[in-house]
């Protein structure tokens, strides 16, 4: 099943294991199972220190479908895959081989301290597909929980194998997170806000304080997101000698989550996901401080009394896990996430109807009628991709026109199961209690309200600037937007801001890793001459 280059990589990949990894599968008829067998066979025989092997079930039965789970030094970890991980959750079985012996990115000491503290015992499902680019990042991080907490058992669950459980849970999105058999969460998901979820779902056990050391340090620069515009600031920062610091909820920021990218100028094409990596790569070539898994909660402003020198008090950066750093500079590139909607309907009905990742749920679509809101850019690209997967698409958009580039709009108008609707305001979605039926838009060109009978919706109305936290720090605009000059000063002295959510226009990646570098500039200008 592994091809012989693959299986090269694999054996450099998991060299630094230690002990002994077992893969154990379980008996089966599944016409799969000889699938499943041959992929753990493939991965056992890069390294001496995996093994693949049969065991019998507890309650003495076959299993219904392809399943094994992982074992560490002759123990269960509580890691078990249903389905055959392969596509992009490859990786998750590659990652939880490495983590189980302790090699790889695991969360911090003080993300490692929260999760411990979650009530046990645990036991989480989670459903997914094999062509869904988010789930991954999910399944990593519930079994890295799974490794760390001690009582605590995750599943991965492939949807194909059980269209039963998908039906009965209303599942009509991925990831799908479910405990004892209701659906807690649908849709991508940071690990901070993961925890988060799990920590009131479960309970937090009382005593210790959850944090190890909540003062991370002093920083010359904080730069606040690890997309492009955060990335190229940092870089740009430590090369000037200067002592940084990058806190980031996820590194890469949207980057992560877009398909195909042939605009960087220089490189011919290349996709979210690869970008984001290599991104990573660069900032851990520096010793630049990085602090992920984390979300700013407020930015206590610092005094001067020279208005030509940069904050003589430092700047403080409350977290909202409890810990704080402080920076003479800080560079806010925190970029920005999908808009919503704001209508009835849109948040009942996530993961039931309602979805943002159109390769991620597209496939739970095959054949049915869907509608993508938004006609720019994203929304055009969207329809034209799961025109290919589903029955019907209908574009909706507000304006008179398709906002979008015109090869991407006669490349729309050229599909023949595409219709477009204009002048629409989309006011509400419909739906059963369980899933979505309908969307009804007033036609604003007649006044009148109509319905739209389908499947889905896929919402795709651009971007909102995480800028929540700046208010009253910086001036934003009416549409939360952080106000720049041509060298990226916002309005507080030694505050900067850098790409998507800032007032400079083009939300492109080449725009943003260009702003980073400017601001990171400036600041390291106004430290040199105005102080």
């Amino acid at each position: 099943m592994l091809d012989s280059e693959l299986k090269e990589q694999l054996k450099t990949v998991f060299a630094p294991l230690e002990n002994l990894v077992e893969l154990v599968y379980e008996p089966t008829s599944h016409e799969d199972q000889s699938q499943l067998i041959e992929l753990l066979s493939d991965v056992a025989s890069t390294s001496p220190k995996i093994n693949a092997h049969i065991g019998a079930r507890a309650d003495g039965r076959q299993s219904l479908m392809p399943q094994f789970h992982i074992n560490y030094k002759g123990a269960a970890t509580g890691i078990t895959f249903k389905g055959i991980p392969g596509g992009h959750e490859f990786s998750s079985l590659v990652l939880a081989i490495l983590n189980a012996d302790g090699k790889g990115k695991m969360p911090d000491a003080q993300l490692i301290k929260r999760i411990k503290r979650i009530k046990g015992p645990i036991d989480i499902k989670t459903y997914i597909s094999l062509t869904c680019e988010n789930c991954p990042d999910v399944v990593q991080a519930l079994n890295q929980m799974a490794l760390l907490h001690g009582n605590f058992r995750h599943e991965m669950i492939d949807g194909g194998y059980t269209p039963e459980e998908i039906a009965a849970l209303g599942i009509q999105g991925v990831p799908s997170i479910a405990v004892n058999n209701k659906m807690i969460h649908s849709g991508r998901i940071t690990l901070l806000d993961l925890i988060s979820k799990l920590e009131v779902t479960f309970g937090v056990s009382s005593g210790e304080s959850a944090l190890v050391d909540a003062n991370l340090g002093q920083f010359d620069v904080v730069v606040l997101g690890g997309g492009p515009a955060g990335a190229s600031a940092a870089i740009y920062s430590v090369r000037k000698g200067l002592k940084t610091a990058m806190l980031a909820e996820k590194f890469g920021g949207q980057v992560q989550d877009t398909k195909g990218i042939e605009n960087l100028i220089s490189v011919k094409y290349t996709e979210g996901p690869q970008l984001a990596a290599q991104l990573n790569e660069h900032v851990a070539s520096y010793p630049i401080h990085v602090f992920e898994n984390r979300k700013v909660k407020l930015i206590e402003k610092g005094t001067s009394d020279d208005p030509q020198k940069i904050a003589v008090k430092a700047h403080k950066i409350e977290l909202e896990s409890g810990e704080f750093l402080t920076a003479d500079s800080i560079i806010v590139a925190t970029g920005a996430k999908w808009r919503e909607l704001g209508v009835p309907g849109e948040k009942e009905y996530l993961g039931r109807g309602v979805a943002f990742c159109p390769h991620c749920d597209g496939p739970f679509y095959k054949g049915k009628k869907i509608a993508v809101v938004g006609g720019g850019n994203s929304g055009v690209e969207a329809a034209i991709d799961l025109a290919g997967i589903v029955g019907e698409v209908v574009l909706v958009e507000y304006n008179e026109q398709l906002k979008a580039d015109k090869i991407l709009v006669d490349k729309l108008k050229s599909l023949s199961n595409v219709s477009i609707i204009t002048n629409a305001r989309t006011d509400r979605i419909v739906g059963d209690g369980q899933k979505v039926q309908a969307v009804e838009y007033l036609d604003r060109q007649s006044e009148q309200t109509k319905k739209l009978v389908l499947d889905g919706v896929f919402i795709q109305i651009g971007l909102v600037p995480n800028s929540h936290f700046l208010k009253n720090v910086v001036e934003l605009t009416k549409f939360g937007e952080v106000v720049v000059d041509g060298k990226g000063h916002t309005s507080a002295k030694g505050i900067y801001a850098a790409g998507d959510v800032t007032t400079t226009p083009y939300k492109q990646i080449i725009i943003a890793m260009g702003e980073g570098a400017k601001a990171a500039l400036a600041a390291f200008e106004d430290r040199m001459y105005h102080t």
